[in-house]
């Protein structure tokens, strides 16, 4: 009985050695598995620890060329604001110096004239002391021409004599005409003068035309013609 007990204790102690933790070659495998899948682990908590960094990095240069862009928008709103304001009181300036330069537009000539005005003035004021008829012409007529001179070389102003000239509708206002002996209308009296602003025509003269008679050179050769025969 004592045999066969000891028997079975050789067998299980046997079978233990057999079946015990494997051998030196599978408990490397093992080994080797787990070092692998610690080793891409640690690659990929890298992997992941990396991407999170740029990503980081990516949202703070974001963040970054808003507040840039904020800036310069802000700056840029601003420029445009003075920019507008600016031509608003430019408009304002312009459309004030034009209405100025409208309602004071003459007032270089009236200027002279008030000094005109002061020479007729004094001319009055002399004839009602003196009564002289001929000195007061002659004051009168050196107003006039003064005021001539004034005109003609200051602004450019010139008046023109039509009497005896062919008349010309572009500056000659015909009031009267009569028919008489000429060759093309001629005018024979000139009842307002005409005055030039440099090149162009300011006023027309007023004029009486004397128009050639048609077919008054054949009566007159008839007229002749029968004064020989008799």
């Amino acid at each position: 009985m004592s045999k066969q007990k000891q028997h079975d204790n050789e067998e299980r102690i046997e079978g233990a050695e057999v079946t015990g933790t494997g051998t030196p070659d599978t408990q490397g495998d093992a080994a080797g598995r787990s070092d692998n899948a610690s080793a891409r682990s640690n690659t990929e908590l890298d992997a992941v620890a990396a991407s999170l960094s740029d990503a980081l990095k990516t949202v703070a240069d974001r963040e970054t060329r808003i507040a840039a862009l904020e800036s310069e928008v802000s700056s840029l709103k601003d420029q445009y604001l003075r920019k507008l304001a600016d031509y608003e009181n430019f408009r304002k300036r312009m459309f004030r110096e034009k209405e100025d330069a409208v309602q004071f537009a003459n007032s270089n000539i009236l200027s002279d004239l008030v000094g005109v005005m002061d020479n007729f003035d004094r001319a009055v004021q002399s004839s009602e002391t003196s009564r002289d008829f001929q000195g007061l012409h002659d004051g009168v007529d050196m107003i006039r021409k003064g005021l001539l001179g004034l005109l003609e070389s200051k602004y450019g102003l010139s008046r023109f004599d039509s009497l005896g000239v062919v008349f010309d509708p572009n500056v000659h206002e015909a009031v009267m005409c009569e028919s008489g002996d000429c060759a093309e209308p001629l005018v024979i009296e000139e009842f307002v003068k005409g005055y030039k602003l440099r090149d162009r025509v300011l006023r027309s003269a007023k004029v009486k035309v004397r128009m050639p008679v048609e077919g008054g050179a054949a009566t007159g050769s008839e007229e002749n013609t029968s004064d020989t025969n008799a």
